[in-house]
Parts: C-alpha cells; structure tokens; sequence
C-alpha cells in the first residue's frame, strides 16, 4: 500500500512504472500468440526445435550487436530516443504480426510470390519482434530505466526503486495472463481473442510511448538542474578569496 501510495504521488515515478508494466505486458502479449502460430507451422517437435535454436541465435546476434551501438544512441539522440526506440519497435512488428494474422487470406496470393503462407510469414515477423524487442530491452530499455534513477534525490530514488521492485514487476508480468485469461473465457479461445489482443497492444504501446516522452521531459529537465548546480558548485571553488588588508598604522 505504501508502495501504491509512492506510485500515486510522484508523476516522475508513475511515468517509469508505466514503462516497466507496458513492457512487460506487451512483450508477453505477442509472444503468446505468436508461440500458438508456431506450434501451428512447425508441429514436428524437431522442426520446432530447429527453429527456435535460429531464434536463439539470432537473439544473441542482434543483443550484442544493439549493445555495442547503444552508447552511439545514448550519445548522439539523448534519453528520450533511447527510451522510444523499444515501443516504437514492438509496435512496428506487433502492427505487423496481427495484420497478417488478422488479413492473411487477401494477403496470400502477393505472400505466395515470395514462397510463403501468410502463417509463415506471420511466424517471421513474429519472430523479428522477439528478437529486436528483447534486444532493445537489454541494451536500451533497462540502462534507460537505471538511468531515469540517477537525477532523484536519495529518498525518492529508494522509495521509487523499492515500488516499481514490489508493484510494478509482478503486474508486468502477470497483466498479461490476466488479459488472456479474461479474453479466453469471454471469446472462448485465445484465437478468437487475437484481434481485441491487437487492440490492447496497440492501447498498452502508445500509453508506453506517452509517458516515455513525459519522463523525458522530466528527465532533461533534473538533468539541466544537476549540471546547473554542479557549474555553481565549481564557479564557487574557482572564485579567489581576497583578503582583508592590514592595518599597520597601529605598529
């Protein structure tokens, strides 16, 4: 409740739970859906395994190589593009994952072309989302977040740590499963549910993407704040002390 409380109070710090919540809603919300078309194109257990082996590798390949460009990023578009690059991702791939779910059929002759079932591809880019979305989560969205920390005051810094740690988290993650769940029994199967999953994605995204620009205009601005009195703090040790002349008449 103390917790809830903190969250409620400071903008600053609702503003970064909503991160940490859309994040984890969002990214569980695709791969749900996307691991049922998976199973669906690949029903052999060994062209599954084959399969998510190219994954995993491709997951590591696009990490370290968005790890070695994210202090390029950091250095030269700042916090706030940083910050956006991981929903603008997920929304990018998510539009188009459901879209081919949702219009496979009017898409297949132009998929055919390209020796593909709207299914296939659908697992395609499915899969591209994963694998970009987790690599821009290591390498962008969580030094972001640790970075959102540093401007606070100590009191604010712990307190705000210790409720995104104790609410937000879990909510994250079991948001989700709640979302599916409810969908599940109210359409009666998670393939039914895939268009309002869109919708929610899409809902979840943008609601990321708002409060991503509004903790980056909070952020530069504490940042300004910090180098301000930094530059104060400097200019006071850089200012000579002239002392008082003496009095010698008195000699």
């Amino acid at each position: 409740m103390e917790s809830l409380k903190f969250l409620v109070s400071s903008r600053y710090i609702r503003d970064l739970a909503t991160l940490v919540v859309a994040y984890g809603i969002s990214i569980n919300l695709v791969e749900v859906t996307w691991k049922s078309k998976l199973k669906a194109q690949f029903p052999s257990p060994n062209e599954y395994s084959s399969f998510m082996g190219d994954f995993s590798t491709a997951t590591g390949i696009a990490t370290f190589t968005m790890m070695l460009l994210n202090q390029f990023i950091f250095n030269k578009y700042g916090w706030g593009v940083a910050a956006k690059i991981t929903p603008t991702v997920l929304l990018l791939t998510g539009v188009g994952f459901f879209s081919l779910i949702l219009f496979g059929d009017p898409l297949g002759p132009a998929l055919a072309e390209f020796g593909m079932t709207p299914l296939l591809a659908a697992v395609y880019v499915g899969a591209m989302q994963n694998i970009f979305s987790k690599s821009a989560k290591y390498s962008l969205f969580d030094p972001c977040k640790e970075m959102a920390y540093i401007p606070l005051d100590e009191d604010t810094k712990v307190k705000g740590k210790a409720a995104i740690d104790v609410v937000c988290n879990p909510l994250g993650k079991s948001g989700d499963a709640l979302i599916q769940q409810f969908m599940i029994l109210t359409f009666g199967s998670l393939a039914n549910s895939t268009p309002y999953l869109g919708g929610i994605l899409l809902m979840i995204v943008f609601t990321w993407l708002s409060a991503a620009k509004s903790l980056d205009t909070q952020f530069t601005a504490l940042r300004r704040e910090e180098e301000l009195e930094k530059e104060m703090e400097r200019a006071a040790v850089k200012m000579p002390i002239v002392s008082e002349p003496r009095n010698d008449c008195c000699k």
